[in-house]
């Protein structure tokens, strides 16, 4: 495709010359390569630091230097909490690191180079300056360049300037990367590579490369915010309470001041967040699905739409030539002929050409003056022949009008879910292609029926029955004929796909396209530009839209909608704008994505609730011990006990348990539902046990073991039952998990070595009586807390629901 007319030392820059090795190896030494710094995922150093030095770590050290400076290493025990932070969190996000790294490095494309030993496929880093780079339909522009010479080439930079139509490109264009290829073939020299390239730029300076939102990351951050603005001042009134305020030993006060603020911290919610993360990139990892960035796992979670491509997608890759029906008494050799001049125009035939490549063979192609390579915009391709005219494949109902008998016969064979194709001829030549119109020359009379077969995948009858049953839409959305779409849609049992619509009668600006969209299926003939219009007539609905593709022309929609999910034997430019890549190309990968995305973010949204009731009724508990300036009830050992069984433990099997419920928005709202009411009852039982056994057992230092215990017992009542109601639906695993650690927390507390370490006393039947009680009456508290807050959480939104509907 390269002519070579220069010698290979030829002025760079202009020279078509391709560079020979020792120019390649000189400019890979003076940094003039595509090498650039870009990682799937943190380094081991970032991870390190990321994990080891956070705020939770840095209060918790502060603490336990505080504490152990009393010279009570036992109450010490929470300062394993840093090292089990630091630990956990680094092993997944190491383990999730080497699976992006290695999935990332399976889905990379290569570029296609002409140097002086030939064309070659190389990395994209190692593009240098002035590299001859071969490009065809499909391709990402890797670097920035000037076209040399071209065949029937579009690019479309939509991506990087917005603008929707492709731009037909000759020589002495320049290409900007992180363009892509709509059709035709170039080849280009490198003007800038690395960080000089356009898209380089754009990733550092520009908007549409920013990381994407999470409204669990920012829902985590919201929470937090709360915490922090009820810790500061509790902290300070602890603080006054415990130390100033009390004429006791200072060993005694500064024990009840880490008791009081150690369980505030909600240290485990940014751990178990990560770890749950992590491990469902691990996952998907392990069923050849790169995640290429992890927010895309939460919005998996939230998908109430998944619309698909059809070829490719619902059917295989390859396709082949099943018959060529001949018309009007063609010659066969005249139409092999011709079929054989269009199909090697193109530089990078999609699955239809390629099958009629492989069809004609050897067969010799008359010689071709003009042609136009196939794009799915257009949806045919042409070459004018010096002596047979000008042919034309492409679809029939494209080319051939209304009530034309091999129209007719082809819309029959697309009912049976056929693909065709029709060859026509012309005398007339070939229009400009910047004329107006739709650049199909006059006169054409169809020659010819190329009948291809189309094989489902396998699995994807089984992957739509599951969406079916978890209440996801599919929306079929294809640019092929609609009765053939209905026709694949119909069989792997999409609900009304048979009655397929027809693209070209649906107009994006109508007001009525958003209803047309979500009332129907299936779509053929569908555009580009229609793909996206539809992903965001969805989007304007409501839904939570995930796009299937493994085709340039599903890149505007991959990109726009929720979660673009290509597939790995896509176009390279399919597989750069999403989100998801499925590397085994199989469909049925698809319902294992959703389902780990729901689990993610179902058992977030539980992990959370365990750790933010622990963290409200600490403040509230501290905020009653303070106001009212008796001594804090526990020490430091008795929150660590508290923590690790009612919530560390039971937080990081429930993390990782499966989920399938389909994730909603209002996290933060959510979670304050649940948690709030749990934190108020503990607070409340925890305190009012421990006043009521100090009026009953006494306020001396005899009895301030069994009072402690006393609190104790009535927090960990209400506790275990935020921890039950967490757990819900009810498996046996979970009811085993439950069970330990109820049992373990009762053989610690009353076995004799457990009671000394921990210094809790239950022997006094009172302490017990009164424990139970108010422990019951915790629960009691939650369920009215609950009851409270939702009907004024209820009266809140009717109230903006009438001011929205007066204002409107």
């Amino acid at each position: 495709m390269v002519a070579v007319l220069l010698p290979p030392d030829g002025p760079a820059g202009t020279a078509r010359a391709p560079l020979t090795s020792a120019q390649v190896v000189e400019r890979i030494e003076r940094g003039a390569s595509n090498a650039i710094e870009s990682h799937t995922s943190r380094s081991f150093g970032e991870i390190f630091r990321a994990n080891a030095f956070t705020r939770v770590n840095a209060i918790y050290l502060v603490l336990l230097l505080l504490i152990l400076g009393t010279g009570s290493f036992i109450d010490g025990l929470f300062g394993l909490l840093i090292v089990v932070n630091s630990v956990v969190g680094m092993v997944q996000e190491i383990r999730a690191k080497r699976t992006l790294d290695r999935l990332a490095l399976l889905s990379k494309a290569p570029a296609r180079v002409q140097r002086a030993e030939g064309v070659t496929e190389i990395d994209v880093d190692q593009v240098v300056m002035d590299d001859v780079v071969l490009i065809a339909a499909g391709d990402q522009v890797p670097v920035d360049g000037v076209i040399l010479d071209a065949i029937g080439f579009e690019v479309d930079e939509s991506l990087l300037t917005g603008e929707s139509e492709p731009v037909l490109a000759d020589a002495g264009y320049e290409l900007k990367s992180g363009s892509f290829v709509a059709a035709g073939s170039a080849a280009f020299r490198a003007t800038a590579v690395g960080e000089h390239a356009y898209a380089a730029k754009l990733a550092k300076e520009a908007s549409q490369f920013r990381k994407p939102p999470s409204e669990l990351r920012a829902g985590i951050d919201t929470i937090l915010k709360y915490v922090t603005w009820a810790l500061i001042p509790v902290a300070v009134l602890t603080i006054v309470n415990q130390i100033w305020g009390r004429a006791e030993d200072w060993r005694k006060a500064v024990s009840g001041l880490v008791a009081a603020l150690v369980p505030m911290v909600p240290e485990g919610l940014v751990l178990m967040t990560s770890v749950a993360m992590a491990v469902g990139v691990v996952r998907l990892g392990r069923r050849n699905c790169l995640v290429q960035d992890l927010p895309a796992i939460e919005q998996l979670a939230r998908v109430d739409v998944v619309c698909t491509d059809k070829t490719g997608t619902l059917t295989e890759d390859g396709m082949r030539v099943s018959s060529v029906d001949l018309l009007g008494g063609a010659a066969g050799a005249d139409v092999e002929g011709a079929l054989a001049a269009i199909g090697r125009v193109e530089g990078k035939p999609n699955s239809s050409m390629a099958a009629i490549l492989e069809h004609v063979g050897d067969t010799p192609a008359p010689p071709v003056q003009l042609s136009i390579a196939f794009s799915s915009a257009r949806k045919w391709a042409a070459a004018q022949t010096r002596d047979a005219g000008t042919w034309v494949l492409g679809a029939p109902d494209v080319l051939l009008p209304e009530g034309d008998a091999a129209r007719t016969r082809s819309d029959a064979l697309a009912s049976e879910g056929l693909r065709v194709l029709a060859l026509a001829r012309t005398d007339a030549v070939l229009p400009d292609p910047d004329a107006p119109g739709d650049g199909l020359p006059d006169g054409l009379a169809a020659v010819a029926l190329v009948i291809l077969d189309q094989r489902l995948r396998a699995e994807a009858s089984g992957a739509i029955a599951y969406f079916a049953a978890q209440g996801v839409g599919i929306k079929v959305i294809s640019g092929d004929n609609a009765a053939a779409v209905g026709a694949i849609a119909a069989e792997v049992g999409v609900p009304n796909g048979r009655d397929a619509v027809d693209a070209r009668t649906l107009d994006p600006d109508s007001a009525h396209f958003g209803d047309q969209v979500r009332d129907r299926t299936a779509f053929g003939r569908v555009t580009p530009t229609q793909k996206r219009a539809m992903v965001h007539a969805l989007q304007s609905d409501g839904r939570v839209v995930a796009m299937t593709g493994d085709g340039v022309n599903d890149v505007l929609a991959l990109k726009d909608s929720d979660v673009g999910v290509a597939m790995g034997s896509g176009s390279p430019a399919a597989r750069a704008v999403s989100r998801i890549v499925l590397l085994d190309n199989s469909f049925a990968t698809l319902p294992h994505v959703v389902a780990e995305g729901r689990r993610v973010i179902g058992n977030i949204e539980r992990v959370a609730t365990l750790f933010l009731t622990k963290t409200l009724y600490s403040i509230l508990l501290a905020l009653l011990v303070a106001v009212t300036a008796v001594p804090f009830p526990f020490l430091p050992r008795h929150v660590t006990l508290i923590a690790w069984f009612t919530i560390g433990i039971p937080a990081f099997f429930l993390a990782l348990a499966p989920n399938t419920a389909r994730a909603q928005d209002g996290f933060v709202r959510r979670v304050l539902d649940a948690a709030v009411p749990g934190g108020i009852g503990a607070a409340l039982a925890s305190y009012g046990a421990y006043l009521t056994a100090r009026a009953v057992l006494g306020t001396t230092h005899a009895e301030r073991v069994p009072t402690s215990s006393t609190a104790f017992l009535a927090l960990i009542i209400v506790a275990f039952f935020v921890l039950i109601t967490v757990a819900r639906p009810y498996r046996l695993w979970k009811v085993v998990l439950v069970a330990a650690m109820i049992g373990g927390m009762l053989t610690v507390i009353l076995l004799p070595v457990g009671s000394l370490v921990f210094d809790v006393d239950l022997h006094d039947p009172r302490a017990v009586l009164i424990g139970c009680a108010f422990g019951a009456a915790g629960i009691v508290v939650r369920f009215l807390s609950r009851a409270l807050l939702r009907a004024i959480y209820g009266a809140v939104a009717r109230r903006h629901r009438r001011a929205v509907t007066s204002h409107g």
